[in-house]
Protein backbone atom coordinates (compact mmCIF):
# COMPACT_ATOMS: atom_id res chain seq x y z
CA UNK A 1 0.00 0.00 0.00
CA UNK A 2 1.34 3.58 -1.02
CA UNK A 3 0.44 6.45 1.48
CA UNK A 4 1.02 9.86 -0.41
CA UNK A 5 0.55 13.35 1.98
CA UNK A 6 0.16 16.58 0.89
CA UNK A 7 0.77 19.38 3.44
CA UNK A 8 -0.79 23.10 3.28
CA UNK A 9 -4.11 22.01 1.62
CA UNK A 10 -7.07 24.14 3.35
CA UNK A 11 -9.43 20.64 4.05
CA UNK A 12 -8.54 17.46 5.60
CA UNK A 13 -9.24 14.52 3.88
CA UNK A 14 -8.12 11.23 3.20
CA UNK A 15 -8.48 9.44 -0.22
CA UNK A 16 -7.78 5.41 -0.01
CA UNK A 17 -7.67 3.90 -3.34
CA UNK A 18 -8.05 0.09 -3.42
CA UNK A 19 -9.09 -3.21 -4.28
CA UNK A 20 -11.63 -4.17 -1.97
CA UNK A 21 -13.03 -3.09 1.80
CA UNK A 22 -10.28 -4.42 4.57
CA UNK A 23 -10.00 -4.60 8.55
CA UNK A 24 -6.99 -1.94 7.77
CA UNK A 25 -9.38 0.41 5.54
CA UNK A 26 -12.09 0.21 8.48
CA UNK A 27 -9.76 1.12 10.86
CA UNK A 28 -7.96 4.20 8.82
CA UNK A 29 -11.84 4.94 8.36
CA UNK A 30 -12.30 4.71 12.32
CA UNK A 31 -9.56 6.49 13.58
CA UNK A 32 -9.86 9.45 10.41
CA UNK A 33 -13.65 10.16 12.02
CA UNK A 34 -12.32 10.54 15.37
CA UNK A 35 -14.49 7.18 16.50
CA UNK A 36 -13.05 5.47 19.70
CA UNK A 37 -12.43 1.74 19.86
CA UNK A 38 -11.74 2.08 23.62
CA UNK A 39 -13.32 0.00 25.95
CA UNK A 40 -13.19 -0.14 29.80
CA UNK A 41 -13.65 -3.40 31.30
CA UNK A 42 -14.43 -3.59 35.22
CA UNK A 43 -13.46 -6.64 37.82
CA UNK A 44 -11.32 -7.90 40.29
CA UNK A 45 -11.83 -4.22 41.87
CA UNK A 46 -9.82 -2.47 39.52
CA UNK A 47 -11.07 -0.56 36.08
CA UNK A 48 -8.74 -1.87 32.90
CA UNK A 49 -8.35 0.31 29.49
CA UNK A 50 -9.00 -2.74 26.74
CA UNK A 51 -7.52 -2.82 23.56
CA UNK A 52 -9.55 -4.28 21.02
CA UNK A 53 -6.63 -6.31 19.94
CA UNK A 54 -6.39 -7.84 23.28
CA UNK A 55 -9.57 -9.07 23.30
CA UNK A 56 -10.36 -12.83 22.75
CA UNK A 57 -14.56 -12.25 22.56
CA UNK A 58 -17.21 -9.87 24.10
CA UNK A 59 -20.18 -11.81 25.22
CA UNK A 60 -23.55 -11.82 26.48
CA UNK A 61 -24.63 -13.26 29.86
CA UNK A 62 -27.20 -12.98 32.52
CA UNK A 63 -27.98 -9.56 30.90
CA UNK A 64 -24.38 -8.57 31.55
CA UNK A 65 -21.70 -7.66 28.84
CA UNK A 66 -18.42 -9.04 29.67
CA UNK A 67 -14.92 -8.92 27.56
CA UNK A 68 -12.73 -12.05 27.75
CA UNK A 69 -8.63 -11.16 27.54
CA UNK A 70 -5.35 -11.72 29.06
CA UNK A 71 -6.89 -10.09 32.20
CA UNK A 72 -9.67 -12.38 33.02
CA UNK A 73 -13.73 -11.82 32.07
CA UNK A 74 -14.19 -8.18 32.85
CA UNK A 75 -17.49 -6.57 32.80
CA UNK A 76 -18.27 -4.14 30.26
CA UNK A 77 -20.95 -1.26 30.41
CA UNK A 78 -21.58 -0.79 27.03
CA UNK A 79 -24.39 -3.02 25.31
CA UNK A 80 -23.29 -5.90 22.72
CA UNK A 81 -24.90 -4.22 19.65
CA UNK A 82 -22.94 -0.60 20.43
CA UNK A 83 -19.76 -2.63 21.02
CA UNK A 84 -20.54 -4.45 17.60
CA UNK A 85 -20.74 -0.93 15.57
CA UNK A 86 -17.57 0.61 17.23
CA UNK A 87 -15.40 -3.07 16.54
CA UNK A 88 -17.37 -3.28 13.48
CA UNK A 89 -14.17 -4.76 10.91
CA UNK A 90 -12.35 -6.33 13.72
CA UNK A 91 -15.28 -8.53 15.27
CA UNK A 92 -17.14 -10.61 13.91
CA UNK A 93 -20.30 -11.96 15.24
CA UNK A 94 -20.35 -15.63 15.80
CA UNK A 95 -24.13 -16.12 17.24
CA UNK A 96 -26.82 -13.27 19.28
CA UNK A 97 -24.16 -13.02 22.63
CA UNK A 98 -20.95 -13.78 21.31
CA UNK A 99 -18.57 -11.10 18.89
CA UNK A 100 -15.11 -12.99 18.49
CA UNK A 101 -11.96 -11.00 17.12
CA UNK A 102 -11.00 -13.53 14.18
CA UNK A 103 -7.25 -13.45 15.20
CA UNK A 104 -7.79 -14.35 18.55
CA UNK A 105 -9.86 -17.87 17.52
CA UNK A 106 -7.11 -21.18 17.86
CA UNK A 107 -9.30 -23.76 16.05
CA UNK A 108 -12.60 -24.49 15.19
CA UNK A 109 -14.22 -27.84 16.05
CA UNK A 110 -17.41 -30.14 14.89
CA UNK A 111 -19.92 -31.58 16.96
CA UNK A 112 -21.61 -34.94 16.10
CA UNK A 113 -24.93 -32.79 16.03
CA UNK A 114 -23.42 -30.64 13.12
CA UNK A 115 -22.70 -27.67 15.42
CA UNK A 116 -19.39 -25.56 14.92
CA UNK A 117 -17.55 -24.38 17.92
CA UNK A 118 -14.34 -21.85 18.10
CA UNK A 119 -12.04 -22.01 20.26
CA UNK A 120 -10.10 -19.06 21.26
CA UNK A 121 -6.54 -19.35 22.94
CA UNK A 122 -7.78 -19.16 26.29
CA UNK A 123 -9.34 -22.18 25.94
CA UNK A 124 -12.78 -20.37 26.17
CA UNK A 125 -15.49 -22.00 23.79
CA UNK A 126 -18.75 -20.75 21.69
CA UNK A 127 -20.72 -22.01 19.31
CA UNK A 128 -21.29 -20.77 15.72
CA UNK A 129 -25.04 -19.99 14.70
CA UNK A 130 -25.49 -21.59 11.47
CA UNK A 131 -27.13 -17.74 10.79
CA UNK A 132 -23.63 -16.65 11.15
CA UNK A 133 -21.69 -19.62 9.61
CA UNK A 134 -21.18 -18.26 6.01
CA UNK A 135 -20.13 -14.90 6.83
CA UNK A 136 -17.57 -16.56 9.59
CA UNK A 137 -16.42 -18.81 6.64
CA UNK A 138 -16.07 -15.58 4.48
CA UNK A 139 -14.21 -13.87 6.92
CA UNK A 140 -11.42 -16.73 7.55
CA UNK A 141 -11.20 -16.96 4.02
CA UNK A 142 -13.02 -20.78 3.78
CA UNK A 143 -12.98 -21.45 -0.16
CA UNK A 144 -15.77 -24.21 -0.87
Amino acid sequence: MKCHIILGSEEEKIVIYARERTVLIDEIERLAEGESTQLIGYGDGAIYKLEPENIECIISEDGRVYAICDKGKLRVKERLYVIEKMLEGVFIKLNQSCLANIKMIDRFESSFAGAIRAVFKSGYKDYISRRQLKAVKERIGFKL
